[in-house]
């Protein structure tokens, strides 16, 4: 009996034994299941979130920092013009952008005209980052919020080179600022929403891809668009781009009227340099190194001796100015800039603007094959200002001018390259009832020639109220004597 139990025993010891070993492969083989349905879990995961399913939660965050901005004003003859190349078809990528003010480029009778732009509140005290195109000549500023309650506007600041605005409105703790994000690490293919008031439609969300960076498109010197194929359109103009974390990583700006899906924002990192200087001077001071460059193909870089294309080739030397005076050359090809490598010649513009006035910077060169470091001190550029508009003291000429760069004298077709070009004539001003036009260039005033927006405006600065102004103006491959009275 003693025998037969034990073995009874061990036969039982023996199954359990092989159960458990059989119970541990099959909980190793399910682990390794579970393990396998998570990886899968996962992957189905990242899938989903690479094509949200819906972009509500964000949309409602992200409303109460976005504002319908109305403008009017009165307008005579109004011609709004940009020089430059343009690959719109000849017009502004600005002017079928901003709502229903239209006529851009062309001539209209005097009338009250009605605008509708966008732009989204910075912070509680009631700064608010928008288009230059949107506020430009405007009369009267309404401001709504998504709540629908209305403010008078004014603007702080305009930059009209980079198409960028402040205005102001009263600050409010119930003011819903829109957090900034980093335009320099945004992914393309990344996701992204743009909110604005397209066609006067308030709070309107479209939601698409960046599609490209760095798109340089003709509207001025600074272009570094990013691409979108989120719906804009005309009234979406100062309305900010949306990354899915809900930071402004942009701020919509252009179209191209003729294509589907193709719209232009201005990188946030540019507007927060930007912002600061609108609002503590009203304008942008930027530096000016005073060369006129082009991009280094392979055809130049073989025939300059150069390893491979790249840097920003002088085509012309401005006298008396920076480069000029630290021994930079026609010919000379800039490869770094205070040590920052230059790939391609629109990447200068943006770095020198930057640069404090007055600093000295190392700017390395390629000249006859060799390297050359020499120094610059960087001078201030001069941007275009408005002569007897603004100082009630002053007798009203009515004209904003700038500098005739080389660069615009070779598109007007004009041989001068000193002088200042009209780039605005104010609505029934003396200017206007003179004659003056947008895009005259003009050389002298009461028979004193002046090279620069300094001179012109010393020399109608010494002009008291009617007294006769006596300039002489280039048009086209014309001059002429234009006598204006001042009033």
């Amino acid at each position: 009996m003693k025998a037969g139990k034990n073995i009874r025993i061990a036969v039982i010891a023996l199954f359990l034994a092989i159960a458990a070993v059989g119970l541990g492969y099959a909980m190793n083989a399910t682990g390794k299941t579970g393990e396998k349905a998570a990886a899968q879990a996962t992957k189905a995961t990242l899938e989903t979130v690479m094509i949200p399913n819906s972009f509500s939660d964000l949309a409602e965050r992200v409303r109460p920092g976005v504002v319908n901005i109305q403008v009017s004003k009165n307008t005579k003859d109004a011609v709004m013009e940009k020089f430059g190349r343009n690959p719109f078809g000849g017009g502004s990528p600005f002017g079928d952008f901003f709502g229903p003010f239209g006529g851009f480029g062309n001539r209209m009778p005097e009338r009250r005209q009605q605008g509708v732009g966008s732009g989204f509140i910075m912070d509680k005290d009631g700064y608010i980052l928008t288009n230059n195109h949107v506020v430009e000549d405007a009369d009267k500023i309404k401001v709504k919020l998504a709540d629908g309650k209305e403010f008078d506007g004014k603007v702080v600041g305009r930059d009209p080179k980079t198409d960028l605005a402040l205005i102001k409105i009263g600050g409010s703790p119930d003011l819903k600022p829109l957090k900034l994000g980093n335009s320099d690490d945004l992914k393309v293919g990344s996701w992204v929403l743009a909110v604005g008031s397209p066609f006067g439609l308030e709070q309107t969300v479209t939601a698409g891809i960046v599609s490209a960076k760095g798109r340089v498109i003709g509207s001025g010197p600074y272009d570094n668009f990013i691409q979108t194929d989120a719906s804009i359109n005309p009234g979406n103009s100062g309305g900010p781009l949306i990354n899915m974390q809900g930071e402004v990583i942009g701020i919509n700006t252009a179209i191209i009227a003729s294509g589907q899906g193709i719209g232009f924002a201005i990188p946030i990192d540019m507007a927060r340099e930007i912002a600061p200087q609108l609002q503590k001077r009203g304008h942008v001071t930027r530096g000016l190194l005073g060369v006129t460059i082009q991009d280094v193909t392979p055809e130049l870089a073989k025939s300059l001796g150069l390893g491979t294309a790249g840097g920003a080739l002088v085509s012309q030397v401005m006298p008396d100015e920076s480069a000029e005076r630290a021994g930079i050359k026609q010919g000379d090809v800039i490869v770094a800039y205070d040590g920052k490598k230059i790939e391609t010649s629109k990447e200068l513009p943006h770095i020198v603007a930057a640069t404090p006035i007055g600093k000295e910077v190392a700017v390395k060169v390629v000249r006859d094959g060799k390297e050359l470091t020499l120094k610059a001190k960087i001078g201030e550029m001069e941007e275009e200002k408005t002569v007897g508009m603004k100082n009630p003291d002053q007798p009203a000429l009515g004209v904003s001018v700038q500098n005739l760069t080389p660069q615009i004298a070779r598109e007007l077709g004009v041989k001068q390259t000193v002088g200042v070009i009209v780039s605005r004539v104010e609505t029934g001003s003396p200017a206007e009832e003179a004659g003056i036009q947008t895009g005259d260039v003009i050389l002298s005033v009461n028979r004193n020639h002046v090279k620069n927006v300094g001179e012109f405006s010393r020399e109608v600065g010494k002009a008291k109220q009617g007294d006769g102004l006596l300039l002489l103006v280039q048009r086209g491959q014309g001059a002429l004597f234009i006598a204006v009275t001042l009033k």
